[in-house]
């Protein structure tokens, strides 16, 4: 259930397709089909080294200011910041007589972007992405080598890079159609489509709420290219290399899915070898993709160490071409470079000091020779259609499936990731607190047969992820990654989290039960949400059953789980999380967990409702609940329309936004009494307490370590900014006489001995009082998503106009908006809906 093993096959119609089903064995259904034979195009030379070049193509642009490799386009999220483009302006696009060092300048453009050039199969016209000056996105252009007859193939109000030849002269591009943006930064997503030669026909081919990069064509007619994903784990250490069928179909991992920590890249096959030269950006990745040249060869499977050979040492190589496997082109910096096959280094082309010191760079230098032509692979889906078919052969099969008994898995749990329409902050918050950046949709459950086995219908063109549940509905196993179907496209996989390596059962083996019958249709749960939002669904369960033991007053456990809100969340969302009740595994640079890890295998929370703790005996109803919650990633809002409103504190761009403290002259006091009368017993690293509602005290706000003891005494959970006066800033300096828990000492560290406060007139617990209550009128001017007369931003609100979800002449400041009834509007329109079918 990791990814796919197998490609994809268009479903014949339902009756045919019941019949295949029982007649022939499933592992037939899941051998890779054999790309059509190339069409019948004219031979063209193969140029193995340097020396069978007269000119290379490649485009002069300066880079960016933005140190994510995938923000090179496109304007930032947040309203203060769209004027300023993520792009450089400046850019030309020229052909390097590398004989004679003589250029021609194709196209160039003073204030605008050109960037990607492909030379086509005849070697007689370039393909290219070209912003001109005064507008705002970049859409696709040819021109011919010799700089004539420029003509844009593309438009609209969108991006379109990075594109690729296809052999039968249709492009693979990627692009901002998705209408989406990054998880985890202010930069719109582009992943892969297809087009037509002229650009007609444009359509998505991904699956993916994240960036797809540098489609290529492999020799066998599969496109290589670069997937982001963070399903149930790290988001920055997971972009590595993937395959699919030109037409998106079995998407493939390739190689690296666990090799965290690497952004594999601009990647491209290795002429007469099994070889591909990819740059292995480091870590997150770097500016405009750079980092060490590597070449994988894809024998020893995906996860093989043994796959890889670092053709270079140094860094900074961006956009290779290979000649062969003794010869490489590269950019690197203001220069281009051709690498031989023990990695040394030779310069061609060096930028002028003039164009150097304007802060550009050259970039993508492609040989202007023809190429050979892939074969072209048979498209597989049916645009009529509106699911497509899944099967899992047997979920028992697969890595660190030690312990999962023969009939354990009983269910699969088909979740959907849902993409988001906004985004303004480096981080998750408030979605989670240190867990997920993304909310998700359980769409139900379909059965697996006593072999393990399922067959069931999925809708297209939606990035799902299943969860194998056990005879109790918990979780076994989690996906950690995400697949989905093209219209009409059946897909299968071995097992859960297979080996890369195997192969399906013998063709001589009986086919799995599931197969033996029609495809099962996704059953979806009743009366419960399928986006959870912790205050709306879970607090009402916790107000039933747990507060009476578990509010400010009493607390048993250290555990406070009222709904109370502290500057970025609730008590009880803070506490839950801070105590380990549940687990999903993510922003770990770990995949692959072992059973029962994540999620609600794993979650304690759900022995508190059970009847096993004091008692309480939750209905089923609300176990369901909880339970579903918590396998959805345990959001804390259930709207992406939350993001960046509703916090004191709370971060953009990476930086914690601190004006709050410095402008309020309550802040200011109260930190001056916490470091006069409370620092004493708290200056040191193992006992801090924070100075203001915006004090972290050290704590990452996106990974912090929730084994850290000192997160007791976090921020969000000392003050209450729904009852001032029940902050436990207060109540625990001040003497149980006065009504506070007296815990707190101010001349030594023994509990109970010289109280801080043995009033609550005392000037200097006013003040600290006086901070909390200025956080409480402030968050009731701004609103938290759960508050009445809650507005989301108007970002937001733009985004939602721009994909005709919100009327134009929406007013935010007087307009009524539920903003989740809109949000589920915005995800209907990105699902896919065939003019003839709809997904029962």
């Amino acid at each position: 259930m990791h990814a796919p093993t197998a490609t994809a096959t268009a479903s014949p119609a339902p009756a045919a397709n019941c019949f295949l089903m029982r007649a022939i064995p499933v592992a037939l259904l899941l051998i890779l089909l054999s790309s059509a034979p190339a069409e019948d195009v004219p031979a063209q030379a193969t140029h193995s080294s340097m020396a069978d070049v007269q000119e290379v193509v490649f485009a002069v642009r300066p880079t960016g200011p933005d140190p994510h490799w995938y923000a090179n386009f496109g304007r930032y999220a947040p309203d203060q910041m769209c004027e300023t483009p993520v792009f450089p302006s400046g850019a030309s696009l020229r052909a390097l007589d590398i004989k004679t060092g003589e250029q021609r300048i194709l196209l160039e453009d003073a204030t605008g972007g050109i960037r990607d050039p492909q030379v086509h199969y005849d070697g007689k016209k370039i393909l290219f992405s070209y912003r001109p000056g005064g507008t705002d996105h970049y859409h696709l252009y040819e021109i011919a080598a010799d700089g004539s007859g420029l003509r844009r193939l593309t438009d609209g109000p969108f991006d379109d890079i990075e594109p690729t030849y296809l052999p039968n002269d249709e492009i693979v591009f990627v692009s901002s159609r998705c209408n989406r943006w990054v998880n985890c930064w202010l930069t719109p997503v582009a992943n892969l489509h297809r087009c037509d030669a002229d650009g007609g026909n444009i359509r998505s081919i991904s699956l993916n709420i994240e960036h797809d990069n540098t489609p290529w064509p492999l020799p066998d007619g599969r496109l290589l290219y670069t997937r982001w994903e963070y399903i149930d784990r790290s988001q920055v250490h997971y972009h590595h290399l993937w395959t699919a069928n030109p037409d998106g179909t079995a998407p493939m991992t390739w190689f690296g899915n666990l090799r965290p920590g690497i952004l594999m890249i601009d990647s491209k096959p290795v002429p007469g070898s099994d070889l591909v030269i990819s740059v292995f950006s480091p870590g997150h990745g770097q500016k405009e993709h750079a980092g060490p040249l590597a070449l994988v060869n894809p024998k020893a499977g995906p996860d093989a160490d043994s796959s890889v050979r670092m053709l270079t040492q140094g860094n900074g190589y961006r956009d290779p071409w290979a000649f062969s496997e003794k010869s490489f082109l590269a950019a690197r910096h203001n220069r281009i470079v051709h690498i031989d096959g023990s990695g040394n280094e030779q310069n061609i082309f060096t930028l002028t000091d003039i164009e150097t010191q304007a802060g550009n760079w050259c970039h993508e230098p492609r040989p202007l020779v023809p190429r050979p032509r892939e074969a072209i692979a048979i498209d597989r889906t049916d645009p009529e259609s509106a699911t497509g078919t899944m099967i899992v052969m047997d979920t028992r099969l697969g890595r660190r499936m030690d312990g999962v008994g023969p009939h354990e898995i009983k269910k699969l749990l088909v979740m959907e990731s849902l993409p988001k329409p906004i985004n303004y902050t480096g981080g998750m918050e408030p979605l989670s607190y240190g867990g997920t950046f993304t909310l998700e949709r359980v769409l139900g459950t379909v059965p697996v047969e006593a072999d393990g086995s399922a067959h069931f219908k999925v809708p297209a063109m939606r990035s799902v992820f299943f969860i194998a549940l056990d005879g109790r509905d918990r979780a076994v196993k989690r996906m950690q990654s995400f697949t989905g179907v093209l219209p009409g496209e059946t897909l299968g996989c071995i097992g859960c989290h297979e080996h890369r390596t195997s192969a399906p059962p013998s063709l001589d083996s009986p086919s799995p039960l599931a197969v033996r019958r029609p495809p099962s249709r996704i059953k979806p749960y009743q009366n419960t949400p399928d986006v959870f939002d912790f205050p709306r669904d879970i607090q009402p369960i916790l107000d039933r059953h747990c507060v009476s033991c578990h509010d400010t007053d009493r607390a048993d456990g250290g555990v406070i789980l009222t709904g109370d809100h502290g500057p970025l969340y609730s008590h009880s969302y803070f506490s839950l999380t801070v105590t380990g009740q549940f687990a999903d595994g993510r922003n770990r640079a770990e995949s692959n967990h072992p059973p029962r890890s994540l999620g609600s295998g794993a979650a304690a929370f759900l022995k508190m409702l059970d009847g096993s703790h004091h008692g309480v005996n939750a209905s089923a109803a609300e176990q369901l609940t909880a339970r579903l919650w918590i396998d959805s990633g345990a959001p804390y809002p259930g709207t992406y329309a939350a993001l960046g409103s509703g916090m004191i504190g709370g971060y953009q761009s990476n930086q914690q936004i601190l004006h709050n403290d410095s402008d309020w002259p309550e802040s200011r006091a109260a930190s001056a009494v916490i470091d006069r009368r409370c620092t004493r017993c708290h200056q040191d690293q193992d006992r801090p307490i924070p100075r203001s509602l915006c004090d972290e005290i050290g704590f990452s706000f996106w990974m912090p370590d929730l084994k850290d003891r000192r997160i007791r005494r976090n921020r969000h959970i000392v003050f209450n900014l729904t009852k001032p006066d029940r902050s436990l800033m207060l109540l625990a300096p001040l003497a149980k006489s006065a009504g506070g828990q007296g815990t707190c000492s101010e001349e030594s560290q023994s509990p109970g001995e010289g109280t801080v406060f043995t009033t609550t007139e005392d000037p200097d617990f006013q003040a600290i009082l006086g901070m909390c209550q200025a956080g409480h009128r402030r968050l009731g001017e701004i609103k938290r998503f759960d508050l009445p007369g809650f507005r989301p931003r108007p970002e937001w609100i733009r985004e939602m106009k721009r994909c005709g979800v919100l009327a134009e002449d929406f007013d935010l400041a007087n307009d009524p908006i539920d903003v989740y009834a809109t949000e589920q509007s915005y995800w209907e329109f990105q699902q896919y809906h065939p003019p003839k079918a709809n997904f029962p």
